[in-house]
């Protein structure tokens, strides 16, 4: 559906759901998202792949390689919160890491909130003890919009820190 330099984005289908779990199965970087648990089990990626696409509210598995050998390598979404205004969240799997597909996925999501969906704005959160989300935030050019907040993170059981972003585009 939709293509970057080394990623090919598409919405999740239901034969999916073990590449999901193996891709996120991981605490380290479900303790970083706000809605998902831990542990996370197979249903839970049966219910995440099951959810019907919604092109306002784009979520997209990202793929890395050919056509023949495609690995998922991570989830990004918009999302229309309860004031209105739409986040960008993602993920990327422990073993890609590092390798700048975070911002080249942020980047894509970026292109589609403003060329397809026409809006001009968009907010992200982070963690504060996961500064790495931070920096790519800074690098799609998201500046902090106020002092951290506390926001649930289901797989944490709790309340954490969490930085709010925004970016004009």
């Amino acid at each position: 559906m939709y293509r970057t330099e080394r990623l090919h984005l598409r919405p999740s289908r239901t034969d999916d759901a073990s590449a999901v779990l193996a891709a996120i199965g991981d605490q380290d970087i479900v303790r970083n998202l706000g809605s998902a648990p831990w542990p996370y089990t197979l249903a839970d990626a049966e219910q995440f792949v099951a959810a019907a696409f919604n092109p306002e509210e784009p979520r997209l598995l990202a793929f890395h390689g050919d056509e023949r050998s495609q690995v998922l390598v991570g989830v990004a979404g918009l999302d229309r919160m309860p004031g209105g205004e739409v986040e960008l969240g993602y993920w990327i799997a422990k073993s890609h890491w590092g390798q700048g597909l975070a911002t080249e996925l942020g980047a894509r999501m970026i292109g589609i909130a403003r060329d397809e969906l026409k809006l001009t704005r968009l907010t992200a959160g982070y963690f504060i003890d996961n500064p790495a989300s931070g920096r790519v935030l800074a690098k799609l050019g998201f500046c902090h919009v106020a002092d951290p907040v506390h926001r649930k993170s289901r797989a944490r059981e709790e309340m954490a820190l969490c930085q709010m972003c925004a970016l004009g585009i």
